[in-house]
């Protein structure tokens, strides 16, 4: 089995790594100094007190690994559409692309029964340029749940979390899933195969688009925000106005919103993904966690009164800041 991880970062690394040291075939597609580190030292990947040495095979150019049996892509959203042409050395006639990216991703409606089969979505994939060169046949879905942090070049910190929720779009349990899965549990992650992921999915996004834009505005940490009781009513309208969403185009959501709330403030003194972008002058992940569910509220005419007010000011924000474009 070869897999090719594309984005070598924190969860990338931490990936390729374990597989690596389990005897799976692993290329890394990376860059700069880190790219470096790891072809001259290998990837070291710390798990609190001890750490351990990986030597994946890692290129610039995926054009020097060639085809392989997976992709699993660790990007975050707005940075694949700009890889939708250099991944093609990558796939060949039965490659499958493992999608690990946050956020509703462009893929969402393909397989899904109901009124929106094969519906496109603008906001996550412009011109459907994901859709048309990726192609979502490809497409396994993942639920990724380590945290993990790039530390120095070439170096991974494995702070918490060994589990990657997987999926087939149309919810069957393929060979290639199994497969996949298989190789994950055998380099020590949890990798449940899920017929309904794109539930787990929600469940994952309600937290996203709530918490992420409001830490952005405020400066707040999770347990600051989902403490305060203005903010925390925020947060909760949010995701009442995303559930709404979610239900009509077929969702089962297994919890309810102020058990999600609680999860967050159980997190502590965290700085979610987007306040650290913002604080580092880096892209925001504005239209994967916010923007396309506002897309899928006007195609399923479902007011988002609220989300669609923060989303407007969080899209300010990232401008001002050079961190948004859209």
């Amino acid at each position: 089995m070869k897999i090719c991880i594309y984005g070598a970062g924190a969860i990338g690394g931490l990936l390729g790594a374990e597989l690596s040291l389990a005897g799976t075939d692993v290329t890394l597609i990376a860059r700069g100094p880190h790219l470096e580190a790891m072809q001259q030292n290998g990837l070291t990947v710390i798990h609190g007190e001890t750490s351990r040495v990986a030597h994946p095979t890692a290129f610039e150019n995926p054009e020097d690994a060639g085809p392989q049996d997976y992709v699993i892509i660790t990007l975050k959203a707005h940075s694949v559409p700009g890889i939708a042409e250099s991944i093609q050395p990558l796939l060949g006639p039965e490659t499958a692309v493992v999608w690990g990216v946050n956020g509703v991703p462009w893929w969402y409606f393909y397989e899904l029964d109901g009124a929106y089969t094969n519906k496109r979505l603008e906001t996550v994939d412009p011109g459907g340029v994901q859709w048309d060169k990726i192609g979502p046949e490809r497409i396994i879905a993942s639920v990724v749940y380590p945290a993990a942090e790039v530390t120095d070049y070439g170096v991974v910190n494995h702070v918490e979390g060994n589990r990657l929720s997987l999926g087939e779009p149309s919810g069957e349990k393929t060979d290639r899933v199994q497969a996949l899965a298989a190789a994950l549990v055998n380099a020590g992650f949890r990798a449940p195969i899920r017929p309904r992921i794109r539930d787990e999915l929600w469940v994952k996004l309600w937290g996203n688009l709530s918490f992420n834009p409001i830490s952005a505005l405020t400066g707040s940490t999770l347990e600051e925000m989902c403490s305060a009781p203005d903010t925390r009513a925020l947060i909760r309208a949010m995701m009442l106005e995303a559930q709404d969403v979610g239900e009509k185009i077929g969702v089962n959501f297994p919890l309810d919103v102020d058990k999600r709330i609680e999860g967050g403030k159980s997190v502590g003194a965290h700085k979610t993904s987007m306040l650290q972008d913002l604080e580092r002058g880096r892209p925001m992940e504005i239209d994967a966690l916010v923007s396309a569910v506002a897309e899928m509220a006007t195609l399923t005419d479902t007011p988002t009164p609220t989300i669609n007010a923060i989303l407007a000011l969080v899209k300010m924000r990232g401008r001002l800041a050079g961190c948004y474009d859209g």
